[in-house]
């Protein structure tokens, strides 16, 4: 296709027609990979989603090997390729963590940061939240029979009442 201005118009068809997609994970079955697959953009605009998923796609996403200094508070803090924010910066100021603009955030930072890498620890939270639970439900049970006993013994007293007066009345 000629470089002249204005020449916009193939008249041939696309000379190698793609027959199949390509697949970042096709030959490389590291773990970083995996990592890399499964990783949530979060906290970025839609545009600069669209752009690390794209940067996945064709396996030209680069992990950090350490952290980054963060351009608010100036902290290496930042842990996320591509960004130039951390995380709470980022969250605080309403931004774009990737390139600063306040645009709509797709989907908002987790709580929980790492998730995708930490699931051993997802499941053990879980463990101990089901465990705080049952050990409230056992809290709650103890408080009621103590509210039982309480109630009996009021029952006992009214009674100890009312059986002198009764007898007084004989």
């Amino acid at each position: 296709m000629s470089s002249q201005k204005g020449n916009v118009a193939r008249s041939r068809p696309q000379r190698h027609q793609n027959t199949f997609s390509f697949k970042n994970d096709k030959f490389d079955k590291s773990v970083q990979t995996k990592k890399i697959n499964a990783k949530l953009h979060d906290g970025v605009c839609q545009r600069c989603k669209e752009v690390l998923e794209w940067r996945v796609k064709y396996s030209k996403y680069k992990t950090l090997s350490k952290p980054k200094k963060c351009v608010k508070c100036l902290q290496k803090t930042v842990k996320d390729s591509y960004h130039i924010m951390c995380r709470p910066c980022a969250c605080e100021l309403e931004v774009c963590a990737k390139c600063g603009k306040k645009e709509d955030i797709v989907t908002l930072f987790n709580k929980e940061p790492e998730k995708t890498e930490n699931t051993e620890n997802n499941v053990r939270s879980k463990y101990r939240r089901n465990c705080s639970k049952n050990e409230e439900k056992s809290d709650e049970d103890l408080d009621f029979d103590i509210d039982l006993d309480d109630s009996e013994e009021d029952d006992n007293q009214t009674e100890g009442l009312s059986s002198p007066s009764l007898t007084a009345m004989y």
